[in-house]
Parts: structure tokens; sequence; C-alpha cells
């Protein structure tokens, strides 16, 4: 048989992972091998960019399975099940879907991101019936979202002095810090709530100062602001960037737009979103190449 479509091989993936141990993903595509009988040929098929059919399956399975938060990745190129996801073996259904998978929450954030129409059916539909370019356009769009999901949540596994250290590269990347790149990482005690500097000029008579926070469930609210903006009247400052994994209180941010300081807030989403923006933490895996005629040469 041909390599089958992904959702086929949800259930099946995570069955193989319902002992406990964190796999790594080569042993669950064997699994795959052996669950669907894939012959050689099955094995040779590719796609379009080079890579084998079977390898991104298996990667994209764990893409929508860790969405929904039925999987984790504990460690690099490793799956392992989680508790939802021991639920969901303890009373499976005939097959694991987007259907199936919108009943969590956190899949459904992560395909109303990816999707204008959350409706699985529709979005089939519409894939079908989309140009070439709108189809390339979509994937990139979900493969995006996805990978902005797991940036976020290899920040929030590192200590807070990676953080800190990442903003400044970021925001160097972003054309902060003039020709020079010029950054300053305090990241000591007694800092005043201050985790780095950014000289706008050679100078450094023009700075921005920088705070960091790693947080997970723990929302920044408006005292963290009011610290910080203590800590910049402390250096003479009137600008700065607040930077958290998490997200911000409402409070918070009616704070800011009423203050007189110039305060940038950077929630979690917004920082992987600018992280694959500015390339910072990701590389280039693939290009493709989408060619049309050239009116001019048959003129």
């Amino acid at each position: 048989m041909a390599v089958p479509e992904f959702r086929s091989m949800m259930l099946p993936l995570l069955s193989f992972l319902g002992d406990g141990e964190a796999r790594h993903w080569r042993d669950q595509r064997d699994s795959c091998i052996r669950e669907f009988e894939l012959t050689d040929d099955d094995l040779a098929e590719t796609i379009a960019s080079g890579g084998y059919r079977l390898d991104g399956r298996v990667q994209w399975v764990h893409t929508h399975l860790f969405q929904a938060g039925l999987v984790d990745r504990p460690r690099r190129g490793t799956v392992q099940i989680t508790e939802r996801g021991r639920k969901v073996l303890a009373d499976p259904p005939d097959q694991i879907d987007a259907t199936y998978l919108s009943q969590f929450e956190e899949y459904r954030e992560f395909r109303s991101r990816t999707r204008k129409t959350p409706d699985d059916a529709n979005a089939d539909e519409s894939t079908e019936t989309a140009t070439p370019w709108e189809t390339v356009a979509a994937a990139v769009r979900e493969n995006d979202e996805a990978l902005t999901s797991e940036l976020l949540r290899r920040v929030t596994t590192q200590d807070p002095a990676f953080l800190e250290k990442l903003v400044l590269r970021l925001l160097t990347a972003m054309g902060y810090g003039g020709r020079t790149g010029a950054t300053e990482h305090w990241g000591r005690s007694g800092d005043g709530g201050i985790d780095g500097t950014i000289r706008q000029d050679e100078l450094g008579l023009d700075r921005v100062y920088v705070q960091a926070k790693r947080y997970t469930d723990h929302s920044v609210g408006r005292p963290d602001i009011q610290a910080f903006v203590g800590a910049l009247h402390g250096v003479q400052a009137d600008r700065g960037v607040f930077i958290t994994t998490s997200r911000f209180t409402q409070d918070a941010t009616s704070y800011v737009e009423r203050i007189a300081n110039r305060i940038i807030l950077i929630d979690g989403h917004r920082l992987a979103e600018l992280m694959l923006l500015y390339n910072v933490g990701v590389q280039d895996e693939r290009t493709f190449v989408l060619k049309r005629v050239d009116e001019d040469f048959f003129e």
C-alpha cells in the first residue's frame, strides 16, 4: 500500500507511545512501517522538495498531536504521551483527525490561527479549489504557526538568563543598536528591573532599556510594569521594552497607554513570531520556487 494520509497515522502513533516512554521520531517511523506493512517502494516515495513522504507525515502527526496536548516533546527529536493522551487511549475513537482533536481548546486555537474556516470539511474543500500559490501560502502559514508554538515552548524551558540574552539578540536583529549592534546584558542581582540595554548611537547617548520575564502561567500585571518604569526613572530613561513569555493583563496594557514613558510590551506569542520573522533561533529548511509565464518574453 502507499504511504497513508497523516490523519490515518495519528491513532496508531499515539498508541505506540502508550507505554509512556519518550520515543525518537525514527522509532515511530519504524512502527508505521510495521503497522501499515509499507514496502521499499512505499518508503522511497518523495515529495516535490525531495524529502521522504513518510518522514514528513510522521512529523506532521506529531505537530497535530502536540498542539492538541496529547503528546509532549521532552527532548530534541523525541515525543512522549501526556496524561491527556493516555485518557484518549483509554477510550479511543475509530480515528483521530482534526474534527476529533477540535474538542481540545488549544487545538481549536491552533486551527483558528492557521485557517480562516475552523470546520475541517470546509477547510479541505477550500484547499482542493485553491490555486497553487494559495495552497503553498496556507501551508507556510500553518507550518509557521506550529513553529511559533514550538519556539515559545523551547524558550520557556530555558533559564531566565537565556531569555535575557535572547531578547537582546532579537532586538539587534530587528535593527536596534545601530551599525555595531551594541548591547549590554546586565544579568545581575540588584539591576533594578533592567536586564539589558541597547545603544542606538555610537556614543551611547540614546539607549533602549529592556526587561524580560520568563513566565508560563503567570501573567505580567501592572505592578511589574510600574517597577520597570521606576527602574527607568532611576537611570533617567524614558523608553523601554518589556518582554514576557506569557501575557500581559488588561490593567498592565491600559497603564502603559496612559503614562508618559514610551514602553513597548511584547507577549510570548509575539516574541515567537518576531523570532521567526527575524530568523532568531530558526533556520531555513527548504526553498520552493513558484514560476509564472514571463509575459514580456512573448511580446
